[in-house]
């Protein structure tokens, strides 16, 4: 099976290339690596708007009566959201969730 691949990829890879293409390169990769730089330096230039880091830093962290917290990043009924996350509130600062910066804490009632 993988000697077939072997076989068959190269006239694949011809078939997929555009007419007077050199084959496979960096180039395909670079130059998407200098559209996605040039389009976040661009962003970056307007020093007028806060940044999304600096926005999810503005909400305050949210305040959850048991040990874990459930992150699904979306507000109810607004947009996709990301996976759920399960966040561990042991600790007494507030725990971060890996996809949208939301911050979560337990209260303690004593």
């Amino acid at each position: 099976m993988a000697t077939a691949t072997r076989r068959l990829l190269p006239a694949l890879l011809k078939t997929l290339a555009p007419a007077g293409a050199r084959g496979l390169s960096t180039e395909k990769a670079v130059g998407a690596a200098a559209v996605v730089g040039s389009h976040t330096a661009k962003w970056m230039q307007d020093t007028s708007k806060k940044s999304p880091m600096e926005l999810i830093n503005e909400v305050p962290p949210i305040k959850v009566d048991g040990r874990i917290a459930v992150c699904e990043g979306a507000a109810e009924g607004v947009g996709l959201g990301h996976p759920i996350e399960y966040i561990c509130l042991d600790l007494e600062a507030p725990n971060v969730c890996k996809y949208c910066g939301l911050r979560y804490v337990q209260v303690h009632h004593h």
